[in-house]
C-alpha cells in the first residue's frame, strides 16, 4: 500500500453541510469504503446502500446489486473507478430515507510511516440520527431543536435525545469509531 486517497464526503440536501474528509487506501473496496462513510458520519448500517461512480450506475451489496442489474461493491476498488483529483461519485444510505453523499476525491497522496488508515482528519457537524425521515425529517428535528418548550416537538426531541448538538463534531470520537471491523492498515 502506497497510495492514499484522501476523501470529502459530504451529506447532499443538508444546510450547513455536514462533511467529513477521510484518508483510505486508494485500493480499497467498496464494501469497506461504505462502512467508513457510515462509522465517519455516525450511522449503524443495518439500510440497503449503494454507490454510483462513473460509467457505473449501480454498486451495491448481494442484494440490491441483483435487484438492480449492479455491480457488487465487495469485488469493485475504488482506484478502478476514481483516478484523478476532482472526481466525483455519490453514495446512498437508507433508500427509504435516501441520505444521498457526494465522495469527492480530493488528492492522491504517499503512505505515511505510522500513520493507521482509514483516518478521518477533519469535519463539520454532526450526523443526523438514523432513521430520522432523511433530510426532511431532520430539517423537523432542527427546527424543534430551536423551541424545545413548544409541545408539539416533545417528540422529535426524545428522538434525538436531550444530549444531541447538531454543530458538535470529534475527529477523535470518528477515528475511535474506524477501529472496529474495518480494514486497518498500518504503513511500516
Amino acid at each position: 500500500m502506497n497510495r492514499i486517497y484522501q476523501l470529502k464526503i459530504t451529506l447532499k440536501r443538508i444546510s450547513p453541510p455536514i462533511w467529513r474528509r477521510v484518508e483510505v487506501p486508494a485500493d480499497i473496496n467498496l464494501d469497506d469504503l461504505s462502512r467508513i462513510i457510515l462509522r465517519t458520519m455516525g450511522w449503524y448500517g443495518g439500510h440497503l446502500m449503494s454507490f454510483e461512480i462513473g460509467r457505473i450506475e449501480f454498486f451495491g451489496d448481494r442484494e440490491s446489486a441483483y435487484e438492480m442489474g449492479g455491480v457488487l461493491m465487495s469485488t469493485a476498488r475504488l482506484d478502478k473507478y476514481l483516478i484523478a483529483p476532482k472526481q466525483k461519485g455519490k453514495f446512498t444510505y437508507d433508500f427509504g430515507d435516501d441520505w444521498e453523499h457526494d465522495v469527492l476525491l480530493e488528492k492522491i497522496l504517499d503512505a505515511e510511516v505510522g500513520i493507521k488508515y482509514p483516518r478521518c482528519t477533519a469535519g463539520k457537524r454532526a450526523c443526523p440520527p438514523e432513521d430520522c425521515g432523511g433530510p426532511w425529517g431532520y430539517a423537523g428535528i432542527l427546527e424543534a431543536l430551536k423551541d424545545p418548550e413548544n409541545s408539539e416537538n416533545e417528540e422529535l426531541l426524545e428522538w434525538v435525545g436531550e444530549d444531541f448538538d447538531p454543530e458538535e463534531f470529534e475527529v477523535e470520537g470518528v477515528n475511535g469509531r474506524l477501529g472496529g471491523d474495518v480494514i486497518v492498515r498500518l504503513v511500516r
